[in-house]
């Protein structure tokens, strides 16, 4: 059955497993701090339109907009007490997430990497491949569990863990830029790139260890705005959208 649900050419789409990778900060909104309810209902209608097609979703979100181990905010904290501090924020947005989804009638399950039952599942790799089976949306919290990881890195390691055809990095620009295109009016747009130009250029894709995560087990990425409604949808359709960020152009 399984198999079947993963084919890649039913219903015309290019991806049956995905999995989001959002910041954070892309649930503040224009708030300086905290979570925007009405911007996570609106990821959340974003993911029940592509879950609707039959796409299987799992999400990993950040929780730079609460608290980020290597921010200022954590001052002189110790490391490894500021990333479980910054773990514990992603549990908080994973929550929030999973409420707007279920509102909209779309069953939810978050797991975390971090012990915290009253909130979230632990996290086992075969529970989440069923429960996406079932077609629930799972959002991963906690990143991995460990300090000195970003999500970024949690979300290539639970992609691969579930054998998702992509990871899907929502950002609040249009794709891969050779410079900040906020700061640099001459910066240019990849339509596709490799791993590793990506990481001779340092360009500000996913953190060095999620890429080279990524390049090591050929999973491809793909950059997008998702700010601009119906963009996650148009990638599952295989629509070109973003960056492309692959083994070989």
């Amino acid at each position: 059955m399984a198999a079947e649900q993963l084919n890649p050419d039913k219903a015309g789409l290019a991806y049956r497993r995905v999995l989001l990778k959002i910041s954070g900060e892309a649930l503040m909104g224009e708030q300086n701090y905290g979570i925007d309810v009405d911007v996570a209902r609106k990821v959340a209608e974003e993911l029940k339109a592509v879950h609707e097609l039959g796409v299987q979703v799992a999400v990993v979100v950040g929780g730079g907009n609460i608290f980020r181990g290597v921010s200022k905010s954590a001052g002189n904290m110790d490391r490894s007490s500021a990333d479980y501090i910054g773990m514990l924020a992603t549990v908080m947005n994973a929550v929030v997430l999973q409420d707007a989804l279920e509102k909209l009638g779309v069953h939810t399950r978050v797991m975390s990497a971090m012990h915290i039952p009253q909130l979230a599942e632990p996290f086992i790799r075969r529970r989440a491949v069923r429960h996406l089976e079932k077609d629930r949306v799972v959002i991963f919290a906690a990143g991995t569990g460990n300090p000195y990881f970003t999500t970024d890195s949690a979300a290539a390691l639970r992609a691969l863990e579930i054998k998702a055809d992509i990871i899907l990095k929502a950002t609040k620009v249009d794709g891969v830029y050779s410079a900040d295109p906020m700061l640099d009016l001459a910066a240019t747009r990849y339509d596709c790139i490799t791993y590793q130009e990506v990481l001779e250029r340092q360009l500000k894709v996913m953190d060095a260890s999620a890429i080279s995560l990524c390049m090591d087990n050929n999973l491809p990425i793909i950059v997008f705005n998702m700010r601009q409604s119906g963009n996650i949808k148009r990638v599952v359709a295989g629509e070109t959208v973003g960056t492309k960020v692959c083994l070989n152009k």
